[in-house]
């Protein structure tokens, strides 16, 4: 199965770690049932500042819908500096590097 993956990533002051994840439980269940998602991977670098995620969807257009709509929702947060692309797995290759692909 072809993965489309969403890169994600956004200026963050906190929290961090176990409060990031008892403070966005619920942003995380939202996400989950967003159609075509597979699955997410959050990520975080308090000394850099950032947070965001890399996320995998079953296709490129539920992937576009969902970053359309997931940058909408972080401005609507107060978030800005919002970076989102759109990447293509390559399959074999990634197979090769054992990337857990779908």
């Amino acid at each position: 199965m072809p993965v489309t993956l969403v890169q994600v990533d956004f200026p963050h002051s906190g929290p961090w770690g176990a409060e990031m994840a008892a403070a966005f439980e619920g942003l995380a269940q939202s996400i989950a049932a967003e159609p075509g998602f597979l699955f997410k991977y959050w990520t975080e670098d308090q000394a850099q500042g950032i947070a965001g995620g890399i996320y995998g969807f079953a296709s490129r257009t539920e992937a576009e819908a969902y970053l359309t709509m997931h940058t909408a929702r972080l401005q609507g947060f107060g978030v800005s500096g919002i970076r989102g692309l759109i990447l293509d797995v390559n399959d074999t290759l990634s197979r090769i590097d054992k990337a857990p692909v779908l």
